[in-house]
């Protein structure tokens, strides 16, 4: 079934590649075969979630192949908890993003829609792989498309943009390659053979000052994903380069990745080097949340503005993984789905105003809750969303993670919290001067309210926000068992209880109050 999810995308591009449309002639033909192609795949991860069993932690519906036996590497699929929500949000997702590009992308529209679907049969194989080796080729085939939909289908910078973009996250994967194959080294080292097999690395016992270095490698790769400050200036470029199904799709899930990472990779697979740094990992994080409200604030582009307070919002979830206790891991994971909702419904705000107005300047508009009330409704409900209203979605996950971080260290839940209020500010600002006051500008006048096709893009969105503020225990109990079976690999209440070792070096780094190589729980 995990095989028919992740390449049935694939197929739906290489099927509009076999469609003739020269001069743009069966245009409306290729948007069908990608919708409906998309839309297969989001039913499926639907009928993946049914016929998920949420009181099992371990990975579920797997499949394993040999592929290349020598180096012990196998087509290794599965899903848990923690990846099952992150695949129906890539599948719901989708659709929704090429719905959007209905009435802006008109320029080689079958490489476009093509591009989208094979960055989505990459994005669903990053979930599900438990083999590493099969794992980096999906994290790195995903570069492909998106530097192309950013560099052709982008605004008038999209080239600087594109490869900023594969510069950055390259330079990560590459460290994280290294990485992956020092460990099937280790493991051929101390168990006579390779392997990339993520379940058996978790068993390996690596010496102490080579499990950091790793730990190191893996976590600068996803930092750089999610993007974790210092290393997110390739995102407000990317985003605001970007067409307006690459922002939806690049928010609302390429960011994840990088915490996925950590939650999947980095912290279990390290889990010693894990709770040592996770510290210096959180203040990072908090950095983040309120460098990024702060810069957010003072944008007068509508599209950057969101980007940056995706650098803020994404700091919140790292720093619910860092707390390493139930409230802020289960917060985190849930907030990575709360954050590609809401970020995804802002940029297709953003990009229905620029596509009318043909500018992002928030100076540009005011007064739209006359001309467009309908749009302005849902602009409001997504806005209070992605602040965090009670009753919406954007709560429940920022609660838990202020709440784990609380019982961590109350001075990270008192630094982030500011961030959070900070967010509330800039986001009720930036809608107030787009909504609000008289008309100044009669471009606006005249605006057009949502059309049709408007409304199926944003009214799930609208949907998915209010279901998930209002029920999040159908999103969270069948994670919990998933998030409990990582936090047993890795705690700081597990580390705490082992004498620490009192300073040592790190190849030239001094490491003081290191803990034991040898607290990992295994199953």
């Amino acid at each position: 079934m995990l095989t028919t999810i992740v390449f049935l995308p694939l197929a739906g591009a290489l099927l509009l590649l076999l469609i003739d449309n020269r001069d743009g002639r069966r245009d409306f033909v290729v948007r069908v075969v990608a919708l409906g192609a998309s839309l297969l795949v989001f039913a499926a991860t639907l009928l993946l979630w049914a016929r998920f069993d949420p009181t099992r932690a371990d990975f579920q519906f797997v499949e394993r192949l040999d592929w290349i036996p020598a180096f012990g590497i196998q087509y290794h699929l599965g899903v848990d908890g923690i990846s099952l929500f992150l695949l129906v949000l890539t599948g719901f997702l989708t659709p929704i993003a090429l719905l959007s590009s209905w009435g802006s992308v008109h320029k080689r529209l079958k490489e476009f829609a093509a591009f989208v679907l094979a960055l989505e049969c990459a994005m669903l194989g990053v979930f599900v792989s438990i083999d590493l080796f099969l794992f980096y080729i999906f994290w790195d085939a995903m570069l492909v498309p998106m530097y192309f939909l950013i560099g052709i289908w982008g605004y008038d910078r999209r080239i600087y943009a594109a490869v900023k973009f594969i510069l950055y996250t390259a330079a990560g994967s590459l460290l994280m390659l290294i990485a992956i194959i020092g460990l099937a080294w280790m493991h051929n080292s101390t168990n006579g053979s390779y392997t990339f097999d993520l379940l058996k690395l978790y068993d390996l016992r690596l010496p102490r000052q080579l499990e950091f270095w790793f730990f190191l490698a893996f976590t600068l790769a996803f930092a750089i994903k999610v993007p974790l400050f210092p290393f997110h200036t390739w995102l407000p470029d990317a985003h605001v380069e970007a067409p307006t199904a690459g922002s939806v799709i690049l928010a609302g899930v390429l960011l994840k990745m990088g915490t996925y990472g950590l939650v999947r990779f980095a912290f279990p697979l390290f889990p010693s080097a894990a709770a040592y740094f996770a510290p210096a990992l959180a203040v990072l994080a908090v950095i983040g949340i309120i460098y990024g409200a702060l810069v957010a604030m003072v944008q007068p582009d509508l599209k950057k503005l969101v980007a940056y307070s995706s650098v803020s919002h994404l700091g919140v979830v790292v720093l619910g993984i860092c707390a390493l206790n139930v409230q802020g891991v289960q917060g985190a994971v849930y907030q990575m789905l709360n954050h590609g909702v809401s970020t995804g419904g802002l940029f297709l705000i953003v990009g229905m105003l620029s596509d009318r107005r043909h500018t992002r300047q928030i100076a540009e508009f005011g007064g739209l809750k006359a001309v467009m009330p309908r749009l302005v409704a849902a602009f409001l409900l997504i806005t209070l969303a992605s602040i965090g209203l009670p009753g919406l979605n954007g709560f429940v996950g920022e609660f838990l993670i202020l709440l784990g971080a609380f019982r961590w260290d109350p001075r990270y839940a008192a630094f982030a919290a500011t961030g959070v209020i900070l967010s509330a500010v800039y986001m009720l600002w930036m809608f107030q001067r787009v909504n609000y006051g008289p008309v100044t500008h009669d471009e606006n006048r005249a605006l057009p309210d949502l059309t049709v096709r408007e409304r199926w893009v944003i009214v799930p969105i609208v949907a998915m926000s209010v279901l998930m503020g209002v029920m999040p225990g159908v999103f969270l109990r069948p994670m919990q068992p998933s998030v409990e079976r990582f936090l047993q690999r890795v705690s700081r209440d597990t580390v705490a209880t082992h004498p620490a070792a009192s300073s040592q070096s790190l190849s030239g780094i001094k490491v003081t109050n290191l803990p034991p190589a040898d607290v990992r729980v295994k199953n």
